[in-house]
């Protein structure tokens, strides 16, 4: 399954404790759109609002082909959940430091889905903890590939 959209910066700003899977209400012009892979998540988030989940501030560009019935490029869009999930997932994010981030719109079949991270923020220092783990381990990839 290829990537549509990814949002890396959410792993570099929280911790991602679990993975969901949801589908998600698009218009004809929108899954086109997807298609060509013009879709930015980077500032988007998940809310539960009413026993329903919904994508905030996601762009998803306009379909070049498109005509005047385009869509709202930053529509709020609904996720397919099942309730036991949505409610899991209510009572979790009420607790302190608890968010829902979108990680990756992809295909899976025809059906566009998003995975959805459970995320709880990450501190100044955790983050600059996460660069020094990754440096050191470039550099021991670069030693061990220099001895080869």
């Amino acid at each position: 399954m290829k990537a549509v959209a990814e949002n890396r910066k959410a792993y570099h700003d929280y911790f991602i404790e679990e993975k969901y899977e949801a589908g998600i209400s698009l218009l004809g012009t929108e899954v086109k759109s997807l298609r060509e892979g013009k879709a930015n998540i980077r500032e988007s988030y998940v809310l539960i609002k009413e026993g329903e989940a919904f994508l905030l501030n996601c762009h998803i560009s306009p379909y070049s082909h498109g005509n005047i019935t385009n869509h709202d490029p930053l529509r709020t869009r609904k996720l397919l959940l099942k309730k036991t999930e949505i409610e899991r997932l209510k009572g979790k994010i009420t607790q302190k430091g608890y968010t829902l981030v979108p990680l990756s719109i992809y295909f899976k079949g025809p059906y566009a889905k998003i995975e959805i991270g459970l995320a709880k923020g990450k501190k100044l220092f955790d983050k600059r903890e996460a660069l020094k783990e990754k440096e050191a381990g470039r550099q021991i990839e670069r030693a061990l590939k220099q001895r080869r």
